[in-house]
């Protein structure tokens, strides 16, 4: 059974709770919850296995099947789909021995759900690990009531304009900050690397970043960190929006901007390298917006417009400590002659690995 905690609705919600998580469960259990990407290619789902042991790795824990007619990933005739743990963490919910297992979605016959793309990135990863990628996202999302209203925004009529939230302290600032600390502490219990946080430039905006990762992990640890986040935000009544552009008019979009660097473009003088991947990214843009969101780029038309610190879909464009460009490079990068860029262009919807393997398709493997 999961269990919801409306703050909300019910302030003695968790006093309730607290008990029943407080019974000793049995030395030799552990509830696994199972996590995956449904049919969407934007939602997560999950559900939970007793196992008679403590897994230690995702290959402890076995396979596990699911009702794919009813997350939009089979029809009803054909409708088991399989999970396979490929990624582990310690559950902040239930904590002791309990562990979460995000997972790969496949068909009866072995081949990949139409949303996995987890399996073309691990091979795409496992091809270039001697240039030992590294990755970090900064995550941007949106808190929103259940009316699907911006949370904290007034119920007639909108907030001041944007310029005091960014980074903003103070009840007539920033709104859900507790949610935001809740799922930080989370995400660093469970083994997910956060690396920080920050109130955005639209009220009720909120981002955090993930990384630097290596490789497939970057996927993993982003994926799982959206479900704590939407995990805890359900406890607090709120719901969490990653729609690149949530509210029209002159209000910034969210992002999931993407950093990204090789061991060549780390070491002295790597700037040449980081140029030189620049320059292969610019001849294959329309691509990469393509697979920068799960509808092929239609969700970021409306965010990536050449305003609110965005460049125009249509165009390529690359400079540094620019953010209206559609690949920053760091100032300090700048000067120091290495380090990494920043692609901005990934919405915040996007699927992790769909945008860092098409990145290593074009920088490293030129597929």
């Amino acid at each position: 059974m999961a269990f919801q905690i409306d703050i909300q609705n019910s302030k003695g919600a968790k006093d309730t709770l607290r008990p029943y998580f407080e019974l000793e469960l049995p030395a030799d259990k552990s509830q696994v919850m199972y996590v995956w990407i449904d049919g969407s290619g934007e939602n997560l789902r999950c559900k939970t296995k007793t196992m008679d042991f403590v897994p230690v790795l995702p290959k402890d824990c076995p396979g596990w099947n699911f009702d794919g007619s009813s997350t939009g990933q089979a029809e009803g005739h054909n409708s088991d789909m399989n999970l396979t743990p490929v990624a582990m963490y310690n559950d902040p919910f239930r904590r002791g021995n309990n562990k979460l297992v995000f997972c790969t979605v496949h068909h009866p016959d072995g081949s990949p759900s139409s949303s996995n793309y987890r399996d073309t990135c691990n091979d795409a990863m496992t091809r270039c690990a001697d240039s030992v990628p590294w990755f970090g996202i900064e995550q941007e999302y949106t808190l929103l009531d259940k009316s699907n209203h911006p949370f904290g925004w007034p119920s007639q009529g909108y907030p001041g304009p944007q310029g005091p939230y960014y980074c903003g302290v103070g009840s007539n600032r920033v709104h859900g900050r507790d949610i935001v600390e809740a799922h930080y502490r989370a995400c660093l219990y469970a083994g997910v690397k956060i690396a920080g946080s920050n109130a955005e430039v639209m009220p009720s905006q909120w981002e955090y970043q993930v990384g630097p990762c290596e490789g497939i992990r970057m996927g993993d640890d982003l994926w799982l960190s959206r479900f704590i986040l939407h995990r805890v935000a359900e406890d607090f009544g709120v719901v969490v929006s990653l729609d690149p552009k949530p509210m029209p008019g002159d209000w910034n979009g969210a992002g999931a901007h993407t950093n990204f660097s090789t061991v060549e473009m780390r070491e002295e003088g790597g700037l040449t390298a980081i140029e030189k991947a620049i320059e292969k990214l610019s001849k294959k843009h329309m691509e990469h917006i393509a697979a920068y969101d799960p509808h092929g780029g239609k969700d970021n038309e409306r965010r990536l417009t050449g305003l609110h610190e965005t460049a125009n879909i249509n165009e390529f464009s690359a400079g540094v400590a620019n953010r209206g460009c559609s690949i920053r490079i760091p100032r300090h990068v700048g000067e120091e002659k290495k380090g990494y860029l920043e692609d901005r262009r990934p919405a915040s919807n996007c699927d992790p690995y769909a945008v860092t393997e098409r990145m290593i398709r074009t920088c490293l493997l030129e597929d």
